[in-house]
């Protein structure tokens, strides 16, 4: 087991994913992205979630990636945190969720998954919550339904939304009650990336560089524009109490966070149109209405991230089973995540101890109500 990284913080990740059996059943299943599959001559499972990834122009590394019992055994899942001092996770479904399911399946499929995630952490009481899975390729009603239903289960704390919502993007006049259903049931909606940008803006050469533009450039770039349609659109004006963590440390919203108002208020359409004088600003919404993760592995990020929302609304995480180790010179894994041991780094870089502890965990066991 690894040193502790704080004496006195009890450490809580937020950021981790599981692939459920009943979600692994499904994906092992398909046909079509999303899918998982091997590529002979290899014979070892690769997991296909970005649209492009199965093409057979693709080169095989590029091709999805491996994915073994760290995806999928909960038991992996605490040998992880025990190696890495994480005294409880906050887990939830991987990209993409279950916005694919065929409308008719929605409900059902996704109630089973939700269970199985509150099952899973009753496996483990006290280390294990979770946020739970939406039904958004249901309908509007069946997706509150599952809202009010999740807010029922012990160990479920919010829930993990795409940036496409019901397909149409967060800033969807359809998803009114599902922001109602959620602030008036105070779950926080944890916002994840899944499609990144078209893949032609990253040039003729994209597959020379595996996945990294799609997942460091594309990525931070969905949620930013995500954020700020749903900002626009006045969702935060209409619901002021909805809480939204955002991942990869929101992307690149930090930084642009004062080029978004600055064009608001230079933008002759917006004035033309009227909008509501009492129009809340970004810095109002950050600093009361958005979360934060950690995962943004260096101290320039998490300085951005802190002036925007404050360090009490900085959450740890690690994005496991996500970047796991390669190998090291004698061909075997290392036993610490690299992607883990950076983000630690970087919090304490940062800062001070009282605030350390803070981020580490005390600012989830508060705002996301862990006994």
């Amino acid at each position: 087991m690894t040193q502790r990284q704080s004496p006195t913080a009890t450490i809580v990740d937020i950021h981790t994913h599981v692939y459920t059996p009943l979600f692994m059943e499904i994906l092992r299943s398909r046909d079509a992205v999303p899918y998982i599959r091997s590529f002979p001559p290899d014979t070892s499972d690769r997991l296909i979630i970005l649209p492009g990834e199965d093409s057979p122009d693709t080169p095989a590394t590029s091709r999805g990636r491996p994915i073994g019992p760290d995806y999928y055994d909960i038991s992996k899942k605490i040998e992880f945190m025990d190696t890495h001092g994480i005294d409880i996770s906050v887990i939830s479904l991987a990209n993409p969720w279950l916005d694919f399911l065929p409308t008719e399946d929605a409900l059902r499929v996704t109630q089973q998954v939700n269970d199985e995630l509150n099952n899973l952490c009753a496996s483990y009481p006290g280390r294990l919550y979770a946020f739970g899975a939406l039904p958004l390729s249901g309908s509007v009603a069946e997706v509150i339904q599952e809202i009010k239903r999740l807010a029922q289960l012990r160990y479920v704390r919010g829930v993990i939304m795409g940036t496409s919502g019901l397909g149409d993007g967060l800033d969807d006049p359809r998803l009114d009650s599902v922001w109602g259903a959620l602030q008036e049931t105070k779950q926080t909606i944890f916002l994840h990336p899944h499609y990144g940008l078209p893949k032609e803006v990253y040039g003729s050469r994209q597959d020379n560089y595996g996945h990294v533009l799609a997942l460091a450039m594309g990525f931070p770039m969905e949620t930013t524009i995500a954020v700020a349609r749903m900002f626009l659109s006045g969702v935060w004006d209409k619901w002021t109490k909805l809480s939204v963590l955002l991942a990869h440390s929101g992307g690149t919203l930090p930084f642009l966070a004062g080029r978004l108002e600055s064009c608001i208020l230079h933008d002759r359409h917006i004035m033309e149109k009227g909008k509501d004088e009492k129009r809340r600003t970004i810095w109002d919404i950050l600093q009361n209405n958005i979360l934060l993760d950690s995962v943004v592995y260096a101290r320039a990020g998490l300085k951005a991230a802190t002036e925007v929302a404050g360090s009490d609304r900085i959450l740890f995480g690690t994005d496991h089973p996500f970047f796991p180790p390669l190998t090291n010179e004698e061909g075997g894994k290392e036993e610490q995540w690299l992607s883990v041991t950076m983000n630690y780094r970087a919090v304490q870089e940062e800062f001070e101890p009282k605030t350390l502890d803070g981020i580490l965990g005390g600012n989830a066991i508060r705002l996301l109500r862990l006994e």
